[in-house]
């Protein structure tokens, strides 16, 4: 029989994910090769030995628990997985309901928060062991806060009685047990139920690493700081050749069960393309012509089929993250052109269209776009697909 840990953490990993927009729930999808939720655990396993209870979407408890168990280690038996409700809260009392009798202290993580450091665990735990019947770790406010309504800033307000709320928030177990019992709103956190039910909430220090995934730039964010692109070196007697170009092509069959979608633009009524994302051949090649000026890759190096979360994305996704990529590595863009070779759709009326909205998902890059038949040869000719070929300049930032 395993000895019964004093503390439990609910990681919360239940969120469908919607403002991410990775095509999966958030907590499945991908900072590296490992997802959100996995990183998220690695903080909790390195934290005292607890008792861990995650609460997953229905019917993705399998893959939750799959992910438990690789990053558990020697403490597999410590591991379940529960379902989660419709909203946070009743997503943690699902939690809660999954703890051990004998646990004193529960912990609620949210899995977005997948980068919290372990010792922040260790000061929540440290001010409830002084006595405390809760505690949640703060960030200052460094921006400076505004009222607003409507359109109109109304007034300052005082950020030095404010502080940001992160994860894992604790409590002693008959605390939050009580402070649940008896809620009947709808709170943001665990901190807010309990200190309406009257208990004090203590703070100790949060860590900026403890940022939450919310939006695709938190994203990008937490992997630039997990697998951050190594800088171009740069030998200032020997400087980079000015500039640099690469070359990119991409091809996609008709067949996608979607409405098109070419050069970041849709087109009702036309037959879409088959890929693993919405077969845009036009941005993919710009995304393989930047890649190569760069020297990163191409894009399935970034943007493989075993990325979950760009399946079904379109150009805005691929293109933005090129440039952020670019940008870590020290370039800047100077100019793409791309042709599309293609039967159809009719390209010429919405030329100007396309190369906004391209520019704009490059950060403003100048993007030129042709279009051109092949007079019914080869496989665009007979009207099978798309081909496209880029080619792109880049320049030292």
């Amino acid at each position: 029989m395993i000895p019964v840990p004093r503390v439990a953490v609910i990681v919360v990993a239940a969120g469908s994910g919607t403002r991410l927009g990775g095509g999966s729930p958030k907590a499945f999808v991908g900072i590296d090769e490992h997802t959100i939720l996995r990183h998220a655990l690695r903080g909790v396993f390195a934290a005292p030995e607890a008792q861990v209870v995650i609460v997953a979407p229905a019917g993705r408890e399998g893959d939750a628990l799959t992910e438990a168990l690789e990053a558990a280690g020697d403490r597999r038996d410590l591991v379940s997985v529960v379902a989660g409700g419709a909203s946070r809260q009743a997503s943690v009392q699902a939690g809660i309901h999954g703890v051990w009798p004998d646990v004193e202290i529960v912990l609620v993580h949210d899995a977005a928060r997948a980068l919290t450091p372990s010792d922040v665990f260790d000061r929540v735990l440290a001010a409830i062991d002084a006595g405390a019947d809760g505690a949640i770790p703060v960030l200052p406010v460094v921006d400076t806060i505004k009222r607003v309504e409507g359109a109109e800033v109304v007034a300052a307000v005082d950020r030095s009685t404010l502080s940001a709320a992160q994860t894992p928030q604790g409590f002693r177990r008959d605390v939050l047990d009580a402070a649940y019992r008896a809620a009947k709103d709808e709170f943001t956190d665990d901190a807010a139920l309990v200190a309406a039910a009257g208990h004090p909430v203590a703070a100790v220090a949060g860590d900026p690493l403890a940022f939450k995934i919310t939006t695709p730039a938190d994203l990008d964010r937490a992997r630039g700081l997990v697998a951050p692109i190594a800088p171009v070196p740069i030998d200032l007697d020997r400087l980079p050749p000015v500039p640099r170009v690469g070359v990119g092509t991409d091809v996609h069959a008709f067949g996608g069960e979607d409405d098109l979608w070419l050069a970041g633009l849709l087109w009702p009524g036309e037959q879409g393309l088959s890929g693993h994302s919405d077969g845009d051949a036009v941005a993919h090649a710009i995304v393989d012509a930047l890649l190569s000026a760069a020297g990163l890759g191409d894009i399935g190096t970034h943007f493989g089929t075993d990325r979950p979360e760009y399946a079904a994305a379109h150009a805005d996704a691929f293109l933005s993250r090129t440039h952020a990529l670019l940008g870590e590595a020290g370039w800047r863009i100077g100019n793409v052109a791309v042709q599309v070779q293609s039967n159809r759709p009719r390209f010429a009326p919405r030329r100007a269209q396309a190369e906004a909205v391209l520019s704009a998902a490059l950060g403003g890059a100048s993007v030129s776009v042709s279009a051109t038949t092949t007079d019914g040869l080869g496989f665009t000719g007979a009207g099978d697909g798309v081909a496209a070929f880029a080619v792109a300049v880049i320049l030292p930032a």
